[in-house]
């Protein structure tokens, strides 16, 4: 269905957020402050490479108002951290290997106060040979920036024989394509408050994706047990990715335990961009190939990835990168080859998308020149190879089947956007003005994949106010999952959101439900509740039995309470709560599902999207603008049909600035973009007027894992339809994000618009 408010009829829902983030009421977790704290500052490398030579803090600490001074010499526990792999120094002892490696850290009485005292701490460097970028970090004889040398990780996939199956392929198209270093550009900078508390315990309120994995993090670097830690991690201003990793929560810890003061700490914009993590920048190369029917026959890949001086998760975003190299399609033949390699540059990790977009830019690019060559329309080409429902995944692992692929392909294809696309007006009333329609497809896993511990599960209890509590250890940050849960609830247990205690985000309040993040959430929500469910309606109203002396059988749950099949309440949910003798509670725990094939990564559940864009090129600027669009997801059930739009819609604004505007470009391991006078994001202007949004909701019969995670979606395929959309209307052909304008100003190869020659174009 096309989804808008008039077709989600009476399910479109406000936001319980809502309200008070428009109003500006929300009070997020860097707005917090106590009357006695300090404020934290940290101080970051000066060169992008060196030793360190000697730290001298003995000024900043006798400075009156400076309450701790710390260094990495008082790291009480594991002076590491990092999610999957802990190699980044919280505080660095020996050695600096980007421009925002922390040497040392203040809590004083003023920011200013603060900032001055980091100014009187001593750093004598010796400067060392700075590496720029991947390539310079595999010479042989490059600087090791890591005891086991410069390569992070290797992925390595074949199937069949590619060397062969070139040689018959008709048609073959041979591209690199290279994409940027692209900011979170939250508007909630990193921060938070961190409060020792009297017990001698520490409270953590700062914005994550996963409170849990924080917890652990900090207990290790500060060597007290994870029950002494509690992390608040909810409302966030914003994360898609960047916040998943521990950034100044170990700072502010060790200077609240220190000083024994709670301690604040927030990034300016300036630290942020400094010391944030980033899109990984990948060079992807790829060769492909075809037969004369135009069926795929070969694929070959090569990844490099710039991971920056750290790891994060530059090996798990590697490892799905090169896992969706191979898109919706069927290939018997590929062969695929990834490294990801540690630079002086800033440091890359998760973000929205995870590796997806970098390679869909490049393997729907490769599909657009394939048809060219052969002389077929693009999106005929792309259904000839399309995955049938029960195709195995792309390392030939079980998936679950769906007719995804095929749905988004044929929504797409009777789009009026896309089928009006051959009789589109190349040249407008304005004559430097060309107009293309572009069109791309993608896949996407959801989940951690197979391997990973990838945990979920959630509560329900009825509390002592007479609510239902719902508790889950996940975050809001923008994407509307509290709305989701609210909906959930009051469509399974038709009570009145008023009814509800919506309970996430506290490590000290909930479950241990896994991370918010590879579009898990709102899916493992849904199971959860699944699971739950039954078993709390049937205390519900069994307990509503025995004091009512009605049949269990004769009453549902309803808003307020207990209902008669008469329609009568028969007893509040508060009144419930006040007479059962044992609290009625549920808890679920599960693991996200995984494939049954031990293929490590492989990943299990999939969304489907394909989307048609059209836009503008200004012959006097080259800048692109776009101008509509139109996206088919098939994700299963829509819970959230708003907040389903808003998923969408703000992942292709994102998509857009990857696309056309952003980078964060670096040159011998310092940033040249700083802040975002130079770091150019789409604004409402830059977003189109026509958006267009084709849920497909039907899932096969039998299918028992209900709703697809939405929330990387429409981001992945954005790029490719707008360079195809460009290429229609200018005949270039775009390899490298952001697209520069000069690129498309420089000399033409053809007549705008016109047909090319197949058969010169093959050759």
């Amino acid at each position: 269905m096309l989804l808008d408010k008039h077709s989600a009829g009476g399910r479109w829902h406000v936001r319980p957020d809502g309200p008070d983030k428009v109003t500006g009421r929300l009070t997020y977790l860097t707005d917090m402050q106590l009357p006695d704290m300090l404020y934290g500052k940290i101080l970051r490398s000066s060169h992008a490479h060196a030793w360190i030579i000697t730290i001298d803090t003995k000024r900043a600490l006798q400075l009156p108002g400076v309450y701790a001074v710390i260094t990495h010499k008082d790291v009480p526990g594991m002076n590491r951290f990092g999610i999957a792999f802990p190699d980044q120094p919280v505080l660095c002892e020996d050695r600096v290997r980007y421009i925002g490696d922390a040497v040392a850290a203040v809590a004083a009485e003023s920011e200013e106060l603060a900032e001055y005292a980091l100014s009187l701490i001593e750093v004598v460097y010796e400067p060392l040979p700075v590496i720029d970028s991947p390539e310079a970090g595999l010479l042989e004889g490059a600087p090791k920036l890591h005891p086991d040398g410069n390569v992070l990780h290797r992925t390595e996939y074949k199937r069949g024989d590619c060397n062969n199956a070139f040689t018959e392929c008709a048609y073959v198209t041979e591209n690199t394509y290279v994409t940027p270093r692209q900011m979170h550009a939250y508007m909630e900078t990193e921060g938070g408050l961190f409060v020792p508390e009297a017990n001698g315990c520490l409270t953590v309120y700062a914005p994550t994706q996963h409170g849990f994995k924080d917890q652990m993090q900090l207990a290790r670097i500060l060597a007290i047990p994870e029950a002494d830690i509690r992390v608040v991690s909810s409302p966030i201003g914003g994360s898609f990715g960047g916040k998943d990793e521990l950034n100044i929560q170990s700072y502010g810890a060790l200077l609240a335990l220190k000083s024994g003061r709670p301690v604040k700490i927030h990034h300016s914009r300036f630290e942020s961009v400094r010391t944030g993590l980033k899109r990984h920048p990948m060079k992807v190369s790829m060769k492909t190939g075809i037969d004369a029917d135009g069926l795929l026959i070969a694929h070959e890949v090569r990844i490099i990835a710039d991971t920056g001086a750290y790891a994060t998760l530059g090996a798990p975003v590697l490892n799905f990168a090169t896992e969706h190299t191979q898109g919706p399609y069927l290939i018997p033949n590929v062969s695929l080859e990834g490294v990801s390699v540690y630079t002086n540059n800033g440091v890359s990790g998760e973000f929205r998308g995870f590796g997806g977009n970098q390679v869909i830019f490049a393997l729907e690019g490769q599909l657009d020149r394939l048809a060219e060559a052969i002389g077929i329309d693009p999106w005929e080409l792309r259904h000839r190879n399309l995955r049938a429902a029960d195709s195995p995944g792309p390392f030939g692992q079980k998936i679950v089947p769906t007719e995804g692929a095929r749905q988004v392909w044929e929504s797409v294809a009777g789009s009026k956007l896309m089928s009006g696309r051959e009789q589109l007006a190349i040249r407008t009333d304005l004559p430097w003005i060309r107009r293309g329609v572009g069109a791309a497809i993608a896949m996407h896993g959801s989940g951690l994949g197979f391997g990973l511990p990838d945990p979920a599960g959630g509560r329900l209890k009825l509390n002592e106010l007479g609510k239902i509590e719902a508790s889950f250890g996940y975050e809001e940050f923008g994407q509307g999952l509290l709305a989701a849960l609210q909906i959930m609830l009051t469509e399974r247990f038709g009570c009145h959101k008023d009814d509800l205690e919506l309970v996430i985000g506290d490590t000290a309040r909930v479950p241990h439900s896994g991370s918010t993040t590879a579009s898990r959430a709102t899916s493992m929500m849904w199971q959860s509740l699944a699971r739950m469910g039954p078993q709390f309606s049937r205390r519900l109203l069994e307990e509503a039995s025995l004091m009512t002396d009605r049949s269990a059988d004769a009453l549902s749950t309803g808003p307020g309470g207990v209902y008669a099949n008469s329609g009568e309440l028969l007893i509040s949910y508060l009144e419930l709560s006040e007479r059962v003798s044992t609290p009625i509670e549920c808890e679920t725990e599960f693991q996200f599902p995984t494939t049954p094939d031990e293929i490590f990564g492989a990943h299990y559940l999939h969304t489907y999207t394909a989307l048609a864009i059209e836009v503008e090129v200004n012959l006097l600027t080259g800048r692109v603008k776009v101008t509509d669009q139109y996206h088919a997801v098939a994700a299963g059930p829509v819970i959230n049909p708003m907040g389903f739009v808003g998923q969408v819609e703000g992942a292709s604004s994102m998509a857009l600035g990857f696309t056309l505007t952003e980078d964060a470009i670096m040159e011998d391991g310092l940033y040249k973009t700083n802040n975002f006078d130079s770091y150019l994001i789409p604004t409402i202007k830059d977003t189109p007027k026509g958006f267009q949004l084709d849920a497909i909701d039907e899932l096969p019969e039998g299918d028992v894992f209900g709703p697809r995670g939405v929330g990387e979606i429409g981001t992945v395929a954005v790029a490719p339809a707008i360079a195809a959309a460009v290429y229609q209307a200018v005949g270039k052909w775009i390899q490298q994000l952001p697209i520069k304008p000069e690129d498309l100003l420089s000399d033409q190869p053809a007549a705008w618009g016109r047909e090319w020659d197949h058969e010169t174009a093959a050759t």
